[in-house]
């Protein structure tokens, strides 16, 4: 700051020396060169009066006294343009002057002048010329010094003054600097009192002490912001990394950690996101963020599946960054492959009975079947079509579950009444299956939809006689147990291996697919048992041994 203002003073003292030589030089040249102009002018009209009443003895007359070329140079040109007369130069020696500017304007309007430099612009030739009466033309030419050789004349003088002005002032601009910086260089930032500077100051030291508590409030709103930001982000499931335009990582949260599996909270030197994972997918989402593009990508870690998304965050055009998002996506992936395990199902189970149906109904449409087999092809196709609305019925109800769909209209329901209800309608299916049916226990009320309570209570039982060995039984009990009521359906039939145990509950898994099959199971009875459960918020509790039978319960 000192050195800017003394310099500033000094070049201020330099430009307005040579501003003012340079103005005066010049108001200096226009005046000499006005005052010449008017000179030769006059000149040239006290010549044309006497040429024109003595004619050419008056100019013979000045070469004959020597007054021809003493200061200016008159010529005297025909209307021809030929050089008549020449006080400096012999006229038969000269070549028309009809093209010459002033000339020429001095032969069409009277008058005309011109100013013309030298080669080496150090002199300038003013010229003026006249017409006469008899139409002859004359010419007085005034040669000077131009106004560039007058100022090269003044160098010497302009470097003189220059060297003693600048001496001059870089002796006041260090005296004064150093009493203008002097109160600055002592003034207390921590405490600024503007008593203690001059008046210019004071100004300056208010808005210190303003900024100053200004700065104060602005620390700890960022710090309230950071604590807020750093809560959010520390308490979020997905990862979170901030990355400078160096993929250096700027800020992380715990969840960041976890799924990547690092620590890098010990480590002081920047670390570089690539290094927290070295997978391609990872590495090319930073780069395309870090070149302006958003970018996703998926990644699995530790059995579970990512998606990586990474959006540029640019500050400047040569300050930028990346923010990395990391999602838990496993979920969702594992939702996906179960919608498209059941798009593959149901598509298997709706085509199996319906190209029963087919081609059944192609023979019976070509005539290949005698009148006595038509009653048995018709019981088939009856049989695969009952098979076929039983199968679209039990998808309609899971998706009306799925989504929410299902009556909603709730009442007080008997379990064992709805029980009793389900085990009579299966007592003669129990029978031809040779297995023995028996409800037992005392009445328990829970609040729900009848019909759904019906599906379930009804699929678990039929799983229990089709899953059964003939002479097995199934038990039907209904119970409060802690204040909670309680179905359960037990079976002494074929069990459920312990691999299967956690996949039964799923859309078509079956066990026992080729049992299942014989037995026109769809393989949605039990996903509706789980769904039924918890559209009344009850939870189902399954019991197995392979070969010695099964038991579930629902508590609600």
């Amino acid at each position: 700051m000192k050195r800017k203002i003394f310099w500033s003073m000094c070049l201020m003292a330099l430009f307005s020396m040579a501003a003012g030589v340079l103005v005066t030089t010049w108001l200096f040249c226009r005046d000499l060169q006005s005052q010449m102009k008017k000179e030769v002018a006059t000149e040239v009209r006290y010549l044309s009066a006497a040429v024109e009443s003595s004619g050419a003895e008056y100019l013979k007359h000045l070469s004959s006294r020597g007054d021809g070329g003493s200061v200016n140079r008159i010529t005297w040109i025909g209307t021809d343009g030929t050089v008549l007369y020449d006080s400096f130069a012999d006229s038969k020696s000269l070549e028309n002057h009809s093209s010459r500017p002033e000339i020429a304007a001095a032969l069409k309007t009277g008058v005309g002048e011109s100013l013309r430099s030298s080669d080496t612009l150090a002199e300038q030739t003013y010229y003026y010329a006249s017409r006469l009466d008899d139409g002859t033309v004359l010419r007085v030419a005034s040669t000077t010094r131009s106004g560039l050789a007058v100022m090269a004349g003044t160098v010497p003088w302009m470097v003189f003054m220059a060297a003693v002005i600048f001496g001059v002032t870089m002796a006041a601009a260090k005296a004064q600097t150093q009493r203008i910086v002097e109160p600055i260089n002592q003034l207390d930032l921590d405490a600024p009192r503007a008593e203690n500077v001059y008046d210019e100051l004071s100004p300056l030291v208010r808005r210190l002490e303003k900024q100053k508590e200004t700065i104060r409030e602005q620390m700890e709103t960022l710090r309230e912001k950071q604590e807020e930001f750093t809560a959010i982000t520390e308490n979020m499931k997905e990862g979170f990394i901030v990355v400078d335009s160096r993929a250096d990582v700027v800020t992380y949260n715990s969840s960041a950690v976890q799924i990547l599996g690092m620590d890098i909270s010990g480590q002081e030197a920047p670390v570089n996101v690539i290094s927290l994972n070295r997978s391609s997918s990872f590495r090319q989402v930073v780069d395309e963020a870090l070149n302006g593009r958003h970018s996703e990508q998926q990644l699995d870690l530790n059995g579970r599946h990512y998606q990586i998304i990474a959006n540029p965050v640019v500050e400047t055009k040569d300050r930028g960054g990346a923010v990395v998002v990391i999602l838990d996506v496993t979920e969702q992936h594992n939702r996906e492959e179960l919608r498209r395990e059941f798009t593959a199902n149901v598509s298997h189970e709706l085509k199996t009975p319906l190209t029963s149906i087919s081609g059944y109904a192609e023979i019976m449409k070509n005539g290949l079947v005698q009148s006595g087999d038509m009653v048995r092809f018709a019981d088939k196709i009856y049989t695969e079509a009952q098979r076929l609305i039983m199968l679209v019925g039990d998808i309609l109800r899971l998706s009306q579950l799925d989504e929410g769909k299902a009556e909603t209209e709730t009442a007080a329901v008997d379990l064992y009444q709805a029980a009793a209800s389900v085990v009579n309608r299966l007592t003669d299916v129990a029978k031809r299956a040779k297995v023995a049916i028996d409800l037992a226990g005392t009445p328990a009320v829970v609040r729900g939809s009848a019909r759904i309570l019906d599906e379930m209570i009804f699929n678990l039982c039929d799983n229990a006689i089709k899953y059964n060995r003939p002479g097995g039984q199934v038990h039907v009990t209904v119970q409060a147990v802690g204040g909670h009521p309680v179905l359960s359906v037990a079976d002494t039939g074929i069990g459920i291996p312990e691999k299967d145990k956690e996949r039964i509950f799923e859309r078509f898994y079956r066990v026992d697919k080729s049992r299942s099959k014989s037995s026109g199971g769809t393989g949605l009875g039990l996903s509706i048992v789980k769904h039924g459960a918890m559209f009344h918020k009850a939870k189902v509790e399954l019991k197995s041994k392979l070969g010695e039978g099964t038991e579930v319960q629902i508590i609600f």
